[in-house]
């Protein structure tokens, strides 16, 4: 990618969102809530027809606004939420998960249901599958592993159609499923073949196996549908009665717009699951008793990948308002850093290894 479209990635958020909400509990942006331009009659039926077909595949789960206790969660002691960041974050996390390891934390077995989110999805679904922990006992962490990391990241130099899908994604100022639906376009539009590849291949590498069954833990990964905006969420169940492999869950809630992907689930064509207002999709957790939760930057500064608002910090209030205790970690990014950049992954591997030494006995404490 080049550098000016690299820099475009790499914006800062500084505004927030107030949520209201609509008839169907969805997030909806509260600057386009009483402007949205009436549907044309084929967008209607449209709606229709794809809701009475994929109705029974079990995969969308609306955003709610102010969510109430999750059937996911309900009854679950500890829960952990990964948000997303590209490879710099992916890096990170496996940095941070190795010095967790080391502290005596085993994370594959300790938090009952997970929910990973781009990179948290592949972190998630490696803890869960065993996967991780076979990486870090067979490879040097700081020596090989981020040497093959790199190698397999997707490559630069966008063509026109990925830097229309950037530049739309780029563009947007409220969550709205409509706009979600105007970036799924333009990533439906886009050639990311190539790269589409190596995040396959990157999946494969983390979850150990491209056709690898969904672990019996509760890992759920989250994704946008590219063609309705709605917000899939894939577990083991749906993920059995739609075929879908783990890799491919992790793939699909990585396909950034321009970037990767759409990575086809079941019928649907899947991006980036850190596209809409909820990027950590918190919510799924509400009403567990503890709720670990881990995310790149608190919504408001640091490094993002869209500039549709993130309200984290409200998200999160929302999850504690139903009963739920939260311990909030945000891992942060150093100046400057390119989220999509090979070259961060080794300087991201030991800052997420320096950070674990600080949280290990924080998070012991928290799920004692």
């Amino acid at each position: 990618m080049t550098q000016s479209s690299r820099r475009d990635f790499l914006k800062t958020s500084t505004v927030g969102a107030i949520a209201l909400t609509g008839g169907s509990g969805a997030i909806i942006d509260s600057a386009n809530a009483q402007s949205e331009p009436p549907k044309s009659d084929i967008q209607i039926k449209a709606n229709e027809i794809s809701k009475k077909l994929f109705a029974d595949d079990g995969l969308a789960t609306p955003i709610a606004t102010k969510p109430t206790i999750s059937n996911l969660a309900k009854g679950l002691d500890r829960t952990m939420v990964l948000g997303g960041g590209g490879e710099y974050y992916i890096a990170w996390y496996c940095g941070f998960f190795h010095g967790l390891y080391e502290a005596g934390l085993d994370m594959a077995n300790m938090p009952e249901m997970v929910v990973g989110t781009s990179a948290g999805s592949y972190m998630g679904s490696s803890l869960l599958s065993g996967e991780f922990y076979r990486l870090r006992t067979e490879f040097d962490f700081f020596g090989k592993f981020p040497e093959i990391f790199s190698k397999i990241a997707p490559l630069a130099n966008p063509n026109i159609s990925q830097t229309r899908a950037d530049k739309v994604n780029m563009s947007a100022t409220d969550g709205s499923i409509e706009t979600r639906r105007v970036i799924g376009t333009a990533a439906l539009a886009a050639d990311n073949k190539l790269n589409s590849d190596r995040i396959e291949k990157l999946a494969a590498l983390l979850t150990g196996d491209s056709k690898k069954s969904w672990p019996p833990k509760r890992m759920f990964t989250t994704g946008i549908d590219c063609y309705t905006g709605e917000r899939l969420v894939v577990g083991q169940e749906n993920a059995k009665k739609n075929n879908i492999a783990l890799a491919h869950g992790a793939a699909a809630s990585s396909s950034l717009p321009g970037v990767a992907g759409p990575t086809l689930l079941g019928q649907r064509y899947v991006m980036d699951g850190g596209i809409c207002s909820n990027p950590a999709h918190v919510d799924l957790v509400a009403g567990s008793k503890r709720a670990l939760i881990i995310t790149l930057t608190n919504g408001i500064t640091g490094a993002i990948l869209t500039t549709i608002p993130h309200p984290i910090a409200q998200n999160i209030k929302d999850v504690e308002a139903t009963g739920t205790k939260v311990k909030w970690i945000v891992a942060g990014t150093p100046l400057g850093v390119n989220l999509l950049d090979p070259k961060q992954i080794e300087g991201a591997l030991r800052t997420g290894y320096d950070r674990a030494k600080l949280e290990a006995l924080k998070i012991k404490d928290f799920w004692a």
